[in-house]
């Protein structure tokens, strides 16, 4: 990954930097990735995840990985973990350069008792209720706090007792003195302390207030001499909050808040909130259900951090919103597979056949390609005898005009196999097709005739005597709209989940290579899309999800 190259694309902030390194504004660039351990990262994070990491990358500096740690209540060492997980599995490493909000605990204090003796802050006593009504809205002014003309000395005095727990969660605050009738609502004296008396997870029961993000992100941001620190618009309108905590204060460095458009994708939702909720409601079956949009998830259903990776640089850096389609992310997914995922063959409805004219008892090899994409990756030998499974879906009784595959009468190449021709149906009392009898030429052996004639259409099949059992998880969208913003008044999001997007399929049947696989392994079953073994496989039970079908649904909407 640190040696890896691509064709760089320009975008504003690459524009910004290349500004600043030309102007000797800066020696190099430091960048971070800031999540807070209070759930799964999700595709969107991925997104800027390879933005900060790639930046520091192409122009030979280097990313943290800092954790904003400050709200005990929410937080958790299983998300730290997980995210360390995520950031590693995409493809990168901040390797000495890993950090914790919680680890300037002791500086962020004295930095507010700092702002306390320069009368810039001021302990208040309205409650939240109150707070709200004093701010005011977009179009009147705040009022100022009751308590905004305390003393220095009284300031001083309150806050060292909120921090020895004097008083009980809720009922004072630290705020800034600023501006209450400043039109951006988040100079209007924003509280940057609170108390909760909530053991953390890192210091234990060491602190009883904590700070805001606005406060402290800005402050670690300047404390590890970040050049560069980006973010998505909707903390556009916090930059001056953010530039202000640092005009006032001593820090070594005054970094850049730079804004861009957060990732939204089709069908599904990019709030760690709305995805606690579908993972503690029961919704999905976890944070790595492959139907989240969550890093673990994607994961886990089988996308490659190569695929995510690509997928990040193809969406790109831009400062307007915009929807992306969840199609984009498969493309990249089939694009990376498509040169390296080794092919098998599988059934997902079997429907058997019969070779009249084949020996009975006789099994022979055949030859079968590993990749077509990728001739370093040989050829395997499958087993073919008497008796096969096809796809059901892959015969019609009563064909319709331009039906390539079979039907009674007409001839089909069984991939790597042979010419076969369908002569006869076996069906139960109720009409339903429970064996296909056919005829083969034993001269078309590899699916190649030799006399010239042409079939249009090829299969895949299994042979029935060594056919391995497998299930078969198919995947469609968590959601059954694309744009979640659209909800009209009095819906929410859970009122489009999509009961489709999960189908179990317990008959699916697979060649006998597939007997030996390990979770995480991915294939390409021909004709069917790109699967990968479930963590659930077991020595008695083989799972694959499907991680996305063949057809590229995306690319033709490029086209029309």
């Amino acid at each position: 990954m640190e040696n890896e190259t691509k064709t760089v694309v320009p975008n504003f902030i690459r524009t910004i930097i290349d500004e600043d390194l030309k102007s000797g504004k800066h020696e190099h660039i430091i960048t971070r990735f800031p999540p807070e351990p209070n759930g799964y990262l999700h595709i969107g994070h991925a997104k800027s995840i390879c933005l900060n990491f790639g930046l520091a990358r192409d122009y030979q500096g280097q990313c943290h990985l800092r954790f904003d740690d400050t709200n005990p209540v929410k937080e958790d060492v299983e998300y730290v973990d997980s995210i360390m997980e995520d950031v590693r599995w995409l493809g990168w490493d901040w390797k000495e350069h890993l950090y914790y909000a919680s680890d300037y605990f002791d500086q962020l204090y004295a930095y507010a008792e700092l702002l306390i003796t320069e009368g810039k802050a001021f302990v208040c006593d309205l409650s939240f209720d109150e707070l709200r009504e004093y701010r005011g809205t977009l179009t009147e002014p705040g009022k100022n706090s009751p308590y905004r003309d305390r003393s220095i000395a009284e300031n001083l005095d309150l806050f060292r007792r909120m921090k020895a727990g004097e008083f009980p969660d809720g009922s004072k605050s630290l705020r800034a003195k600023i501006d209450m009738a400043s039109p951006n609502l988040n100079m209007r004296d924003p509280v940057f302390y609170r108390i909760k008396k909530t053991d953390h997870h890192r210091t234990g029961d060491t602190w009883q207030i904590y700070p805001m993000y606005d406060y402290t992100h800005c402050i670690s941001d300047a404390l590890e001499m970040i050049t560069h620190s980006l973010c998505t618009l909707e903390f556009e309108d916090h930059r001056p909050l953010y530039d202000w905590f640092l005009d006032q204060l001593p820090v070594p460095s005054h970094p850049r808040q730079i804004e861009f458009a957060r990732l939204n994708l089709s069908h599904t939702v990019m709030s760690k909130r709305l995805l606690l909720e579908m993972v503690k409601e029961g919704y999905v079956k976890g944070w790595d259900d492959p139907r989240m949009p969550t890093i673990a998830g994607l994961r886990r259903r089988g996308f490659t951090p190569e695929s995510i990776r690509e997928f990040a640089d193809r969406i790109g850096v831009a400062k307007a919103s915009s929807m992306v389609d969840y199609g984009l992310l498969e493309f990249c997914l089939r694009e990376d597979l498509n040169t390296r995922a080794l092919r098998r063959m599988a059934v997902l409805e079997p429907l058997k056949l019969t070779i009249c004219n084949y020996p009975e008892g006789q099994v022979e090899e055949l030859d079968a390609e590993n990749n077509p994409e990728d001739s370093s990756a040989g050829n395997r030998k499958i087993k073919f005898s008497k008796h096969l499974y096809i796809e059901r879906e892959d015969f019609m009784e009563e064909p319709v005009k331009g039906w390539f595959r079979l039907a009674l009468g007409k001839e089909v190449r069984l991939k790597h196999a042979y010419y076969i021709r369908c002569q006869e149906l076996i069906k139960a009392e109720d009409g339903t097709i429970t064996e296909i009898l056919c005829t083969y030429d034993p001269e078309s052996r590899g699916g190649w005739s030799e006399d010239g004639r042409k079939v249009k259409g090829t299969l895949h099949w299994v042979c029935a005597e060594n056919a391995v059992p497998i299930q078969v998880r198919l995947y469609d969208h968590l959601f059954s709209i694309p744009d979640l913003s659209d909800i009209p008044e009095g819906k929410s999001h859970l009122d489009y989940i999509n009961p489709e997007s999960l189908t179990i399929n317990d008959h699916a049947l697979g060649e006998s290579s597939l007997a030996e696989v390990a979770p995480g392994e991915r294939f390409q079953f021909l004709r069917l899309g790109y699967f990968a073994v479930d963590p659930d496989t077991t020595k008695d039970k083989i799972v694959f999800n499907r991680i996305s079908a063949l057809r590229d649904s995306w690319a033709k909407k490029q086209k029309s």
